[in-house]
Order: structure tokens, then sequence, then C-alpha cells
């Protein structure tokens, strides 16, 4: 992905929730880095990634901790944060339209 759209909500995120820091500047840097051309690269490098509709894959952050979602343009290498959150919160959230 060339271009990663909101950092800020995961740097938000990260300042309040100090142990998602390493783990969601990790997966900045791998996302940031990868040339993925379809929801089945991304799960080459995330297994346990959840591909749903619309270009959206939910990543699991710090061992499910908290919740990652992320809807993708891999034509043009873009990717846009659309939630990130603790588990609890992200169970009241529609994946599919956040």
């Amino acid at each position: 992905m060339n271009r990663i759209i909101a950092k800020k909500t995961l740097r938000e995120f990260w300042e309040r929730h100090a142990d998602s820091e390493q783990y969601l500047k990790t997966w900045y840097e791998t996302a940031k880095t990868s040339n993925w051309q379809s929801p089945n690269d991304v799960k080459e490098t995330y297994v346990n990634a959840s591909i749903l509709k619309d270009s959206r894959i939910v990543f699991n952050i710090k061992g499910n901790s908290y919740r990652l979602v992320v809807k993708f343009n891999f034509e043009r290498q873009w990717a846009f944060i659309r939630f990130v959150g603790t588990h609890a919160e992200y169970d009241r959230i529609d994946a599919n339209t956040i």
C-alpha cells in the first residue's frame, strides 16, 4: 500500500491504549510497505484477518484484544482506516458499513 489514510486514528488510539502502540505501528509499517493486490494477498501476511465484503478486512491486534477495520482500494494501493477499538467496541459496530 502506498498510502494509508488516517494514521492519526491509530496514533490517537494507542495514546489511549498504550499496550496497542507497538502492534499498530507494526501493522502500519507492514501495510505501508506491502504490495497487496487482493484480499488473498493480505491473508498471506495476516492469516487471522477476516475478509468482509466491499474490500474490508478486519485485523486482530494484540492477540485479538483490539480490532482494526480497514477498507482497501487495491487498484490505487490505498488503505482507509475505518475503525480501531477494543473487542467489545467492535462487537457494537457493523464492520461491513463503518
